[in-house]
Formats: C-alpha cells, sequence, structure tokens
C-alpha cells in the first residue's frame, strides 16, 4: 500500500442501490481529480471494541498531501455529491454518517 499523508473513512448504510450508483459515478472523478486514490470498501465490518459497531459500508480511500483532501473536501463539485450520500442516512439518524480524515 502506497504511504498516504491523509487516509479517509467513510461509513453509511445503502438504503436506495439506484440513488448511490449516481454518487459512485460521481465520486471517483472527484476524487481522482484531487489526487485521491480508493483504497478499499468492506460491507461487513467486524466489530472488535466498543458498544456502537458500524452499519453498512465503510470505505477507505487516501491523500498523499493533506491539502489535497481539504481541497477535495471544499470542492463544490464534491459537495453535490456528498447530498446524494447524505440521502443515504441511516433511519433514526439524525446526522448522515460522515467522512473521517485521519
Amino acid at each position: 500500500m502506497e504511504k498516504f499523508e491523509t487516509y479517509v473513512i467513510a461509513n453509511l448504510e445503502v438504503l436506495d442501490a439506484e440513488e448511490y450508483r449516481k454518487y459512485e459515478k460521481g465520486f471517483f472523478p472527484i476524487l481522482k481529480k484531487h489526487n485521491g486514490e480508493f483504497i478499499t470498501f468492506d460491507d461487513n465490518v467486524k466489530n472488535n471494541e466498543g458498544l456502537t459497531p458500524l452499519k453498512g459500508r465503510t470505505i477507505l480511500f487516501g491523500f498523499k498531501k493533506s491539502d489535497d483532501a481539504e481541497r477535495w473536501f471544499s470542492d463544490p463539485e464534491c459537495i453535490v455529491i456528498l447530498n446524494i450520500r447524505h440521502s443515504q442516512n441511516i433511519e433514526g439518524m439524525e446526522q448522515p454518517r460522515t467522512f473521517y480524515l485521519l
């Protein structure tokens, strides 16, 4: 695995596969535009510790430069596509699952 300055973990539950495909289709070009790289995803994350296990899909991607990650996250095109992801909210949650920049 290549070294990244910033790793991003995303967690969401896909409630509408068709809407999620729209998100995926728009997501990857914007990620690439900002030198981000998809690493992996998992739909069955094992919870080894803690009281609140992750639900749904967990996605890992990275940026070789932290500045690229910040530019990606604040890009107006990214914000538009993130609204599709926000619609994939888990029922009963006040906030959609979020990205965690590490």
